[in-house]
């Protein structure tokens, strides 16, 4: 027997034709849906204003962005970086030194350079400063730490080691 398949948009077009004959009632047929009624609310409209194309996946992204950097800052941080090389740590530092005001943060200017295709993903992958401490094996990697001395309260000295497995 073979398995009963339905693609997304043929199940909403099927919720949308039930809703339509009322022999349900709506919370029980999105209960049966797997829905909210909010979620079966705004399918029936699409569907009422944009017919069944109005029942596919339409997409997420905000239409306007209202915290984004001017575009003179962009331009800027674009230019600093063509002139002499600089990361956004740099560039940012440069821009409060040269009084500008609501600079962006470090990480927003590398996301500026990156986004204009100033930063190349295999260079930010060489920059890597840092390196987990993890292998293949258990205990083929020991490290240890010497954390100083200090006395005790019986004239002796505790001279602490940590290590790491």
């Amino acid at each position: 027997m073979p398995w009963n398949v339905k693609d997304t948009m043929s199940l909403r077009q099927e919720f949308v034709s039930l809703a339509a004959a009322q022999d349900l009632p709506f919370s029980e047929l999105c209960r049966r849906f797997g829905i909210s009624r909010q979620t079966g609310y705004k399918w029936i409209e699409r569907h009422k204003e944009q017919g069944v194309q109005g029942l596919a996946d339409q997409s997420r992204r905000p239409h306007h962005s209202p915290m984004r950097s001017p575009q003179r800052v962009v331009d800027i941080v674009l230019e600093l970086r063509r002139q002499y090389g600089w990361g956004g740590r740099k560039i940012e530092r440069r821009l409060c030194d040269l009084g500008h005001r609501n600079v962006p943060a470090p990480a927003t200017i590398t996301e500026i350079l990156r986004r204009h295709g100033m930063i190349q993903p295999h260079e930010s992958a060489l920059r890597q400063h840092w390196q987990r401490f993890e292998h293949e094996h258990p205990n083929s990697l020991w490290q240890m730490d010497f954390k100083g001395e200090f006395r005790t309260l019986e004239s002796g000295r505790c001279m602490p080691l940590t290590i790491a497995v």
